[in-house]
């Protein structure tokens, strides 16, 4: 009883996107595991393959736990409000959680007004990002609060990992208007 209140406790402060260490991630310098998946933006389907949006820009994936809750509703509120800078600035923005298309489709509309993708990660993309969240468990793996930005090369420029939801946009932001100089 005592270890399932815990796993609940961790659930709630995920959820709420209060600072929590980051367990894990990929270290700047390396190479971006490629991958292909399904994604949404607003209501239209998309097949997401990162080494093509690579040939396009740097790409900046943000990983975040569950859509809808507080801290990731406010992250990707505050990339959608951005997203005119990550143009300008060559760079495309995919928000990333194993959450499903019909819950990412919804989320892209209604809390991002239709200006960012979202993309399903499957545990097997969160295992190559190193951004599975530890919560022994669960039903489905979930993705911690993780930032990556990705040059046309694919070597991984800058990594943000705070559970904190705050600096991801401004962090993500300044490394690719530092790629774009």
């Amino acid at each position: 009883m005592i270890a399932r209140t815990w796993k609940w406790v961790l659930a709630a402060l995920v959820a709420m996107g209060l600072a929590l260490p980051a367990y894990s991630q990929l270290a700047t310098g390396a190479k971006a595991p490629d991958f292909k998946t399904m994604g949404m933006l607003g209501d239209k389907s998309f097949r997401l393959h990162l080494s093509e949006q690579l040939e396009e820009g740097p790409v900046v994936l943000y990983f975040f736990p569950r859509a809808f809750t507080s801290g990731c509703t406010l992250e990707s509120k505050a990339f959608a409000d951005a997203m005119p800078e990550f143009r300008a600035a060559g760079a495309r923005v995919v928000g990333m959680s194993t959450d499903d298309l019909e819950t990412l489709a919804r989320f892209s509309t209604e809390v991002c007004a239709s200006k960012v993708p979202m993309a399903h990660a499957s545990g097997d993309l969160l295992k190559a990002y190193d951004v599975t969240l530890p919560m022994t468990g669960a039903v489905m793996p979930t993705a911690d609060r993780v930032s990556y930005v990705i040059d046309t090369n694919g070597d991984i420029v800058m990594v943000h990992a705070d559970m904190d939801y705050k600096d991801h946009v401004a962090k993500t932001l300044e490394a690719v208007q530092r790629l774009a100089r």
